[in-house]
């Protein structure tokens, strides 16, 4: 019994670990993401509201869910690859798929009050 006691505490810890060095990963990620700015609007697309998901598994492999400000926008591969790059330089990232989606269509709504603010919509 007590050493079915002291493998769940060990299980728990390990988990507990583990799911701090993802909180982490996905901290990193998130200040990665505010260093990537559509070339023609000077706020960054995660205050944008571009940035729809984050998913890292315990694995360390990461998807992005994003969307741009709009369908034909002339930056998007320029965009789409800064951020797998900027991503996957950081340290414990092992690998990154950016899902490119349009719906929900983007609006402005979506952005941050910071980026409002910024863009005088506030």
């Amino acid at each position: 019994m007590l050493r079915h006691l002291y493998e769940l505490k060990v299980f728990q810890s390990n988990i507990r670990c583990i799911m701090a060095d993802l909180l982490k990963i996905e901290e990193d990620i998130v200040r990665m993401l505010k260093t990537v700015y559509d070339p023609e609007i000077p706020v960054n697309i995660y205050d944008l509201g571009l940035i729809y998901n984050v998913d890292v598994n315990e694995d360390q492999n990461v998807e992005i869910t994003m969307t741009l400000t709009a369908p034909n926008c002339p930056a998007a591969d320029f965009i789409l690859e800064d951020v797998r790059l900027k991503v996957e330089s950081i340290e414990d990232v092992k690998n990154v798929i950016v899902h490119l989606t349009f719906e929900p269509e983007w609006s402005k709504d979506m952005m941050s009050e910071e980026a409002k603010l910024e863009l005088g919509f506030l």
